[in-house]
């Protein structure tokens, strides 16, 4: 299949089967929030449900409306944020990190990721209910000036709670980037305020995230942004080299940076190179720091993130090189579009291991953010070719 036909599956894939399965049966309903996982009969569980699981589920559905899905995507959206709000949200103004499926919360602690996710669902929401704008964009005020009140580094970034823990880590603050990316954009949004703050993540990522002798971008970090020391400091992601590709690759086309591109590049040829598995053709969990493969289970996230970066490096380039463009988000389609084949369509496996077989549990809601936003982000980015 061409990149074009792998499009209109998605996204038919998408509209008729995953929005509505999702909308009916990963929503609890009126007072509800979004559960954890629907098993592979397409039911809910009871698992406990992570926080970060409430917004991202709210940006699928505000989203999806955003761009004409014709579904009930107002009730959830909504109803999402206020069980977010409900069950998480601390009189320190963070929100916690774990309930049950009943509501009751089972940990308060402190996570930047949750926060960051939190601020994405604001921007979002703010687009899609304009008589909402004014109170996303005060609450955004407020959390970001919280995070840089609480955890701000005194270098660049945020640390992990106050006092702080360690490692510090690299993915929530990828996470915190795409907020500021959504929220500079935003109208009636501290549009200033946001743009810093990403230049800011931008250049820590590129300064210190980023290795320079190899150009890879690491997980794991000591509190002066140096390596965590033993194994931990080596893990490099393959996922996260696409993620954090195509995050750069944004925020360099909007500001003109050119480093930030050849940074793209590079982390996404080390994905590419290094992170795919040879006989699936899949993208991996885990290398050490010398690209040697250390965790070969392939889950279903970085297959979507792969397919963004292609597909946006795609787009922004021209003749043989966008022609190998195409053919990576090709492949990564491919590879994303075995994860998707269910009992029940609309549903997804999340990990594959070394021999090529699914493992058998139930989908978990957390991938739909991944999924959709590799699915619109095909569409955006076909447009420009």
């Amino acid at each position: 299949m061409d990149i074009h036909a792998f499009s209109r599956d998605l996204n038919d894939w998408l509209d008729t089967a995953a929005l509505p399965l999702w909308r009916d049966r990963g929503f609890d309903g009126p007072g509800g929030g979004f559960v954890e996982t629907v098993d592979l009969e397409g039911q809910p569980t009871r698992a406990n449900r992570r926080s970060r699981v409430q917004p991202r589920q709210v940006y699928c559905f505000a989203e999806a409306g955003r761009r004409g899905w014709t579904g009930d995507w107002q009730t959830v959206a909504t109803g999402g944020l206020a069980y977010f709000d409900r069950v998480y949200l601390q009189p320190s103004g963070f929100y916690g990190a774990l309930a049950d499926a009943d509501g009751k919360l089972l940990d308060a602690s402190f996570d930047l990721y949750n926060q960051a996710f939190a601020l994405l669902a604001f921007a979002y929401l703010a687009q899609v209910f304009p008589e909402r704008s004014a109170e996303m964009a005060e609450r955004s005020n407020v959390l970001r000036g919280r995070l840089e009140t609480h955890c701000k580094h005194p270098v660049a970034g945020f640390e992990e709670d106050n006092p702080p823990r360690l490692p510090l880590c690299s993915n929530p603050h990828m996470h915190l980037f795409e907020a500021c990316l959504a929220s500079e954009t935003v109208e009636g949004f501290d549009q200033v305020a946001w743009t810093n703050l990403a230049d800011e993540i931008a250049a820590l990522c590129m300064d210190r995230f980023i290795d320079r002798e190899t150009g890879a971008l690491r997980e794991f970090f000591d509190a002066d942004w140096a390596p965590f020391p033993g194994e931990k400091g080596r893990v490099v992601e393959p996922g996260h080299q696409f993620e954090w590709a195509w995050l750069l690759l944004r925020w360099g086309e909007r500001r003109g940076n050119a480093d930030a591109l050849v940074k793209a590049r590079r982390l996404f040829n080390i994905g590419e190179q290094y992170g795919l598995s040879p006989v699936r053709d899949v993208a991996v969990m885990t290398l050490n720091d010398d690209f040697s493969v250390a965790d070969p289970i392939a889950r279903l996230w970085p297959q979507t993130e792969w397919l963004k970066a292609a597909i946006r490096f795609a787009a922004l380039t021209e003749g043989e090189e966008r022609q190998r463009y195409i053919r990576s988000a090709e492949r990564s389609a491919a590879a994303l579009t075995r994860f998707l084949d269910t009992p029940v369509r609309g549903l997804w496996r999340d990990k594959q291991t070394e021999d090529g077989r699914f493992i058998e549990e139930p989908a978990p809601a957390s991938s739909f953010y991944h999924i959709l936003c590799a699915i619109y982000e095909l569409d955006d980015c076909l447009k420009r070719l």
